[in-house]
């Protein structure tokens, strides 16, 4: 048996407009356990500039791990609580050699005709024509669920997003979630965070940087828009700071995104967490190949959310792995007939 990990650029489409700037490629690692014909694959999604992880070494540590991994399988695990994305990468490559290799991690979430999931459609960040054409194309393909990227531009011409969105259609039949990756100051954000509840948004989420606890529990406290935590939960590896950070803030939504936050056992432990308050989740991916997303949709087809989820990025790459995955304006489709093709990697 032997593991290995190979650095990958993902190449975009078109270029992607974030809050870190403007997108072409996105760099992961995507890891191999092989013994003969059987060949297991995960991936360490690191993100630069958000991964907790993203410091000098990580490469040391992936090549530390593919030595160890053979011999000790799942105690590796134990020395990645500060690792987050190799964790993650790890933990899905032993769920998919345990299972056979075949890219089935959660055998329990595929059916004889596979799965879907109702996914929202992210509006990239850009000039105010690019984002209105990245809208009305969503519509017009007939998503429900549409997320935009607020804070980079002018707060007006945001809010004419929105405006556009609700003179066409009703909450009930287009739902507008927004991300403001920390963007705003605490006044700044209780201002705006009323401006857009007249146009009777889903959610936002992290309308402030994380780490103001108390600032961010006074804004969930009073908004007439749900909050949802999205970064603030980067880096927080242990129980017991987890169940204080929900208890501290009171959440209404926690964004999850497995890569980021150590995988499918902290996703499990933040989905307790804030189920016991009575709050909500969404899962979503991190800009993951067709590898990091497959196992994240998997893990989410297992539990039922009242909630799209934020899983359409499988085909913003050229140069993606082709897989039984396709997405539409009702989701994420897992199809039992189409195969994977891992031969770019070889």
């Amino acid at each position: 048996m032997r593991c290995s990990y190979n650095l990958y650029f993902l190449r975009f489409k078109n270029p992607g407009g974030t809050s870190r700037g403007v997108l072409k490629e996105k760099e992961t690692y995507i890891l191999r356990l092989r013994e003969g014909k059987k060949t297991a694959y995960g991936e360490c999604n690191l993100f630069r500039g958000l991964s907790y992880d993203d410091r000098v070494g990580y490469e040391e540590k992936l090549k530390e791990i593919c030595i160890r991994l053979p011999e000790e399988g799942k105690s590796v695990l134990f020395d990645l609580q500060e690792w987050p994305s190799i964790y993650f990468g790890v933990e899905t490559l032993l769920k998919d050699w345990e299972n056979g290799a075949e890219q089935v991690l959660f055998s329990k979430s595929i059916s004889v005709q596979g799965f879907s999931i109702p996914t929202n459609a992210l509006i990239w960040m850009g000039k105010k024509e690019d984002m209105m054409s990245q809208l009305k194309a969503r519509l017009e393909e007939g998503n429900t669920s549409i997320k935009l990227k607020i804070g980079a531009i002018d707060f007006e011409t945001e809010l004419e997003l929105m405006r556009f969105i609700r003179k066409q259609f009703t909450a009930q039949e287009v739902e507008i979630r927004v991300d403001a990756n920390g963007a705003f100051g605490f006044e700044e954000a209780k201002e705006k965070i009323k401006r857009i509840s007249e146009f009777e948004i889903n959610y936002i989420e992290q309308p402030i940087k994380a780490g103001q606890w108390q600032e961010m529990a006074a804004l969930a406290e009073n908004s007439p828009v749900k909050i949802a935590l999205d970064e603030e939960l980067i880096g927080i590896q242990k129980k017991e700071t987890r169940a204080q950070l929900v208890k501290t803030i009171s959440p209404q939504m926690l964004i999850l995104k497995p890569a980021l936050i150590g995988g499918f056992t902290a996703c499990d432990e933040w989905k307790g967490l804030i189920e016991n308050e009575g709050g909500s989740w969404v899962i979503t991916s991190a800009l993951e190949s067709n590898i990091g997303l497959n196992a994240i949709a998997q893990y989410t087809a297992l539990d039922v959310s009242e909630y799209a989820q934020g899983l359409g990025t499988g085909q913003l790459y050229t140069n993606n792995f082709p897989s039984p995955y396709t997405v539409d304006a009702q989701g994420l489709h897992y199809h039992v007939d189409k195969k994977w093709d891992f031969s770019l990697l070889s």
